[in-house]
Order: structure tokens, then sequence, then C-alpha cells
């Protein structure tokens, strides 16, 4: 089955130009409407003054090549099939739809398809008195000894010189010569762990073997040059960097960092890290990307190309355009950091003694910790089998804290507030959390002065907001809140029958609305208490005796 979202198969080029031209964020752009199959991305903008800079080739690659169409960048691009050289007639009647006197720049990669097609249709322009060049840019350096090396993302960077220097009205053959200076000054590499789908394909195959990448491969799938039995990132920027390095000498460069379609913005951004503690790094004066530029689908893979600059390249590079698949450069600098001090949450207290309140303590947790065996069966059947564990946890630490004599038992606002702050640190999970956020906000309620029962009760107000619970979701709140009701209302023997009556009643629950038990069928909730409930109940019952 195909990897690939689409319609229709032969309408799937057409289909991405309307969707392109629609959504172009300078509302600049038009499909030249001459015939299905020519498929022309044009400046809506253009006036024919000055020198026409025409580009183009397979679909595919995007945003190469109509994505570069723009103010500042290219007059018009030509789109191919996917991997698919345009026709000569296309080619033919773009550059006779936006040529005027000035002439026409064509930037052409070098693909074979690529070179004989754009070459013909320059050499049919000419009967009708217009003036065409052509430049054919070969950056990629992955296989040194080819006559014919390809083009791939360094494309990008030539578009953009050429269009800089025709939107300052420069002549033809200024145009011609600076883009050629740029084609003789930039290189590229590029590697992946996995080939792109093709639209329709199966999209089984996998040539690359797990666990390693292909360096140099095509931008079309085909095989790379060598196989590097590595995915750490470190190691292969540094792959890339070499070559490049060896090719460019020691001058000041600019550094395209080309997404090839497929590499989450997680690890292109872990690339640029390693890419500014590289060998490379003294050299780099300006950032392009990541992101994709010259794609392959969606290939899991990214490359490199590197420019040296000199002062009309950096102008160039850095001049605003109207398009929407350029990436504005970045100087290159160090990560900014700034000094800040830590908050410091840990709560200042006074350990103090107070018998009744540790025989409360004492009570709530050795239950806590003898039921471990009990709630773990509970939760095995309608979670992931650690309630027992995880709330047995917490009531060691406190029990721990009671036994060493290291709690302020003698100041109710501080004690809950400590319980909050040691659940979080030593529970795991979100049981943990929803704990600390009930004791810690209980705590901040006795201290800005309420009593008990409605500090306790905003407690379990917080915590059903931040964890969105509510009575009825099958949770330890259908045992906590009818209890806290009733020991403000009634005392602490009600409270003790509401807790054991809502935890009982979370058995004949059908649904749970919250926690894990959420993505358990009914038929295996049918019947059995939700362990959290079961511990707030035991805990009030203990607390009686």
């Amino acid at each position: 089955m195909s990897r690939f979202f689409f319609d229709d198969r032969k309408q799937l080029v057409n289909d991405a130009i309307e969707g392109l031209v629609i959504s172009a964020p300078h509302g600049n752009l038009v499909r030249l409407d001459i015939d299905p199959a020519i498929r022309i991305v044009a400046r809506a903008d253009w006036d024919k003054s000055r020198v026409a800079v025409i580009s183009g080739g397979g679909s595919g690659h995007e945003p190469a090549h109509a994505g570069f169409v723009g103010k500042g960048m290219l007059t018009a691009a030509v789109c191919g099939d996917v991997f698919a050289s345009p026709s000569v007639d296309a080619v033919l009647n773009a550059i006779v739809a936006v040529t005027g006197d000035r002439g026409c720049l064509l930037i052409v990669k070098n693909y074979t398809g690529d070179r004989l097609n754009f070459g013909l249709a320059a050499e049919k322009a000419k009967r009708y008195g217009l003036k065409v060049e052509m430049v054919i840019v070969a950056d990629d350096i992955a296989l040194p000894d080819n006559k014919q090396p390809r083009g791939i993302a360094g494309t990008a960077l030539v578009h953009k010189i050429a269009g800089y220097a025709a939107e300052h009205g420069k002549s033809l053959s200024e145009v011609r010569d600076i883009a050629q200076q740029a084609c003789d000054n930039v290189r590229s590499l590029g590697l992946a762990m996995e080939s792109c789908n093709l639209p329709g394909s199966d999209g089984d195959e996998e040539r690359i073997q797990r666990g390693k990448v292909e360096l140099g491969l095509g931008i079309h799938g085909e095989p790379g040059a060598t196989v590097v039995d590595t995915h750490n990132s470190k190691a292969l920027i540094e792959t890339l960097v070499k070559p490049l390095q060896a090719e460019i000498g020691n001058d000041r460069v600019a550094v395209l960092i080309n997404n090839l379609g497929g590499v989450s913005a997680l690890e292109m951004a872990l690339l640029t890290k390693e890419l500014a503690h590289s060998s490379l790094k003294d050299q780099i004066a300006w950032l392009i990307g990541p992101a994709p530029l010259v794609s392959s689908l969606d290939m899991k893979g990214f490359s490199l190309s590197v420019l040296r600059l000199n002062d009309e390249f950096e102008k160039a590079l850095c001049a605003d355009v109207q398009t929407v698949g350029w990436q504005k450069p970045v100087p290159f600098a160090p990560m900014k950091t700034q000094p800040y001090s830590a908050v410091f949450d840990g709560l200042a207290f006074s350990p103090s003694d107070n018998p009744q309140v540790k025989a409360l303590v004492s009570a709530a947790t050795q239950t806590l910790i003898g039921l471990e065996n009990r709630l773990n069966a509970l939760d095995a059947r309608v979670g992931d089998g650690d309630t027992g564990s995880t709330f047995a946890e917490g009531a060691r630490e406190i029990a721990r804290l009671l036994e060493n004599n290291a709690l302020p038992l003698n100041n109710t606002a501080q004690l809950l507030q400590l319980v909050g702050e040691r659940l979080a640190t030593v529970m795991g999970g979100s049981s943990g959390v929803l704990m600390s956020i009930f004791f810690t906000a209980a705590g901040q309620a006795v201290q800005d002065g309420s009593a008990l029962p409605e500090a306790l009760l905003l407690g379990i107000k917080k915590m059903k907001q931040y964890g969105g619970a509510e009575l009825g979701d099958r949770t330890l709140i259908d045992a906590l809140q009818p209890a806290l009701e009733s020991l403000r209302d009634k005392g602490l023997a009600a409270a003790v029958d509401a807790a054991k009556t809502g935890a009982a009643s979370t058995a004949s629950m059908q649904k749970a609305g919250a926690g894990r038990s959420s993505y358990v069928n009914s038929e295996n909730l049918e019947g059995i208490s939700d362990p959290g409930a079961v511990a707030i109940a035991e805990v009030f019952a203990a607390l009686v005796k």
C-alpha cells in the first residue's frame, strides 16, 4: 500500500501546484494556464523589465523549485512529474512567457534530462529573438571522480544569488557570471538512513539496512557512494564536514542545512548543534536552515551545502525575498546563555512535636504500607498494577521523617506543605503529583487562614482542576470528596462512612473517566473497586481506631 497522500496519481503534481499557489503568503504566484501537462509557476508581479531567472526540474524536491519563485529569487519554475524533467515545450513556454529584452538565465541541475530539455528549449527560444543563457549546478561531491557531479541542494544558493543580481538590474551576462561564480564555489554532500517512498509504490522496500546510512545517495533515491555504520549525529556531521572542508579550504562560508524531507525538526535542530561544534565551526559566517530546501519526498536524510563567501554573495544571500521556501540566513554564533539563579522550592520549616498529630500520621502511613500488595492486586485488574507500591513508597518516606522527628507536627500548614513536597519527589507517576497538589494547596489554604476541613476541600478542588477527574469518574475522588465534605459537616466518624461508601460505589461504575482505568473496557471494571478509592477509605478507617 502506498505511503503517500493523493487522490489521482496522474493529477498529483497539478494538485500540489494549486495548493502551493493558493497558500503563498505574499499572494504573488500564478500558474500559467497553457496546458495541463505544462506546469509553470511564475511571479504574478513580473513586468519583463529585468533579466528573468528560470529554474525547474522534477517535482518531489519541494520547496524547489516553485517555492523559490518570487521577488528577489526566481521569475518562474517549470515543474516536471515526480523525479522527471519537464518537457522541452514546457521550458520553452516558460522562457517565452516571462522573458523580455533583457534576456533570461536558466539554472539547471546537472542531470541529463534537465540539461537536454532546458538546453533544447534555450536554443528554440533564440528563434524568437530572445537572449538565453544557462548555468549548470554540479555541487555534489559524493563521487569525486565523477565528471558529471549532480546538482543538489546547493542549487538553492545559486537561485538566491542569481535572483538578487537580476532584481538589482544587472545585465544578462552579469547575472550569468555571478550565478556561474556561485556554482563554482558551492559544494554539497548528503546522507540518509531511509530512501524515499514514491507515490503509488508499496513502500515496503528497505534498501538501507537498519543501523546504517548511505553517504552521497541521490535526491531521486539513487544508491549512495558508501555505507556508514552508525546513526551517531556527531560522527555523521564530521563525516560530511571533512570532505567539504577539503574542497573549500579555510575560507569563510555559508552553510545550508537541508532536510531531505523525512527528518523531524527535533533531529534537524540536534544536527545543527553538532555542526556548530564541528571542525567547520570557525569558518561558518551564516547558517541557512535547518529546513527542507531541496528535498527528496520523504527521504530520512539531510545534506550540507557550503558556499565560499565574498561581499557580493553575502549581500545576495541576506537580501529579503518574497517566496514560499527560502530561509533567511542567520549569523552564526555560539548559543546565547543568560545566568539565572534557580528557584529554591524547598520548604523552610522547623521540626516540632504533637502527639495527637503524630498518631494520625503514623496510622495513615502504616495503613498505606500495609495495603501495598492488596492495592497492587486490585490495580492489576483495572490498571498497570502499581497503585499499592506508589502509595506505599510515599508513605514510607513520611514514616521515615516521622521516625526521625523531622516533621513540623505542631504546624498544620507546614506539615501539609512538606508532605506535598516529599510526595512529589518520591511517589512515581501522576499519583505523586496529584497528591502533592492536594497537600500543597491545602497547606497554603491553612496558612492563609482557612480551617482544616475547608483547606482540605480546597486541596481536592485543585486536584480536580489540574488532574481533570470529577466525582463519578471512578477515581480516589469518589471516596475522598464525600469523606472531606462529611468531615466538614458531621465530623470524622461520618467521614469514615462516606469514604467507605464512595469507594464501594466505584465497583459499579461501568466506565472510568480518568487515569489508567479509562483505557479498560467496562467488562473488566465491573465489580472491582478503584484501588485509589480503597486506599482513601482504609486510611479514614484507620484514623478513628
